[in-house]
């Protein structure tokens, strides 16, 4: 690991302490709650691919005619990252990305997939986020993450991108919601299964693996230039920060259902 990594994991390492233990995870009691985060969260789920290619697109050649670009050892990184992501397998053996295992999870435990597809049948036709967010009444949250993701991808600087796929998009889930989601899954089988085989893959598939891949990657395209490590470290701490107000925002709305229940 270099000095480098080291440094930068070290500085952001109270704002992912934050999110590891925000009091989000210990407030989903029941598969109600659990639709809730699954409605917020889905948007992450989408535009964390959409950072993805946005990096395989900068990284390799995309286009035709073909012509070799950049470091074949970034190609392959990269390339590699994208197979797991966009086309991994489902508990069936069915190929599917992990959004659309996620779409289906949802489908499953009865979470509302209403303003997703919206937002994505919206953003299909016009590529407006503004308006993609308006036609889907996406919550506020949601859309100021995903605004943010699309800076970094606009900024076309592929270290910044890297940087915040690598450490500000990776591992943010921690064992205490795969516990959480195992013991609703015992009530409601029938509803989480999905769920609980898409957290099992994320481990399985984004795990050391992923993550060692993509720390590689970003250690490659920031190399020794102090500056662009510095610029790699602010926006991850954006990153990492919007995650946060996101995980808030799912809190309050859980604990605004419970009280109107009570």
């Amino acid at each position: 690991m270099s000095d480098h990594i080291n440094k930068l994991q070290l500085a952001i390492e109270p704002l992912r302490q934050q999110i590891i233990n925000h009091k989000v995870y210990s407030a989903i009691t029941e598969l109600e709650d659990l639709r809730i985060f699954m409605q917020f969260h889905i948007f992450a789920v989408w535009d964390f691919m959409s950072l993805l290619k946005a990096l395989q697109n900068n990284l390799t050649c995309t286009t035709v005619p073909w012509f070799p670009k950049g470091s074949a050892v970034t190609r392959h990184l990269i390339n590699e990252i994208v197979l797991g992501e966009e086309s991994d397998v489902d508990e069936n053996g069915d190929l599917k990305s992990h959004f659309e295992l996620y779409l289906e999870a949802m489908t499953q435990s009865g979470a509302d997939v209403t303003q997703i597809e919206k937002f994505i049948s919206a953003l299909q036709s016009n590529g407006d986020l503004n308006v993609a967010f308006k036609i889907s009444e996406a919550p506020e949250a949601t859309q100021n993450f995903v605004n943010f993701t699309f800076d970094i991808i606009n900024s076309n600087k592929d270290y910044l991108q890297a940087a915040t796929f690598t450490f500000g998009r990776e591992d943010l889930i921690p064992n205490m919601f795969h516990s959480i989601v195992s013991d609703i899954s015992k009530t409601f089988p029938e509803e989480v299964s999905i769920f609980k085989y898409y957290l099992e893959r994320h481990i399985e598939v984004d795990g050391d693996h992923h993550s060692n891949l993509a720390l590689q990657m970003t250690s490659n395209l920031c190399g020794d230039d102090e500056t662009i490590w510095k610029e790699a470290e602010h926006a991850t701490i954006q990153s990492l920060q919007k995650r946060i107000d996101l995980w808030d925002a799912v809190y309050d709305q859980i604990e605004s259902r419970k009280s109107i229940l009570q």
